[in-house]
């Protein structure tokens, strides 16, 4: 992957080959604790940053929203009131982007999902 985003540098191959990269960067097994599921939702908000006409960035943003979703109540369980407000609100925030950014888009539905269940104070944490 590292061969096709050096060789074709901005192409959307090299988008790509950049989002598959990402999955050597994940923690697998967060073990209930935020300490992956923060660095994951920053991966993925760079990428979506750094790549925004990617194909994938939909699903990027998506992605950091969900992990944002999921800090929510992992940072309640750490009794960090405050961390958990911030989560809510950074989850509301990139699941309203991904759905106004791709309205037609799988991923913007899903983000528009997000933003319910974050509203009305439910614990979604399905993808």
């Amino acid at each position: 992957m590292k061969l096709v985003m050096k060789k074709f540098p901005g192409s959307k191959w090299a988008d790509l080959a950049a989002f598959s990269v990402l999955d050597n960067k994940m923690c697998g097994d967060w073990k209930g604790e935020s300490r992956c599921p923060e660095k994951e939702a920053d991966i993925y908000e760079k990428y979506a940053n750094d790549h925004p006409q990617s194909a994938k960035a939909a699903e990027a943003l998506y992605d950091a929203a969900w992990r944002y979703s999921a800090l929510i109540q992992i940072y309640k369980s750490e009794e960090q009131p405050k961390k958990s407000d911030e989560a809510k609100t950074k989850a509301l925030n990139l699941a309203q982007k991904v759905a106004s950014q791709f309205p037609d888009s799988d991923w913007g539905a899903r983000g528009l999902r997000l933003v319910f269940f974050d509203s009305t104070g439910c614990a979604y944490l399905g993808k």
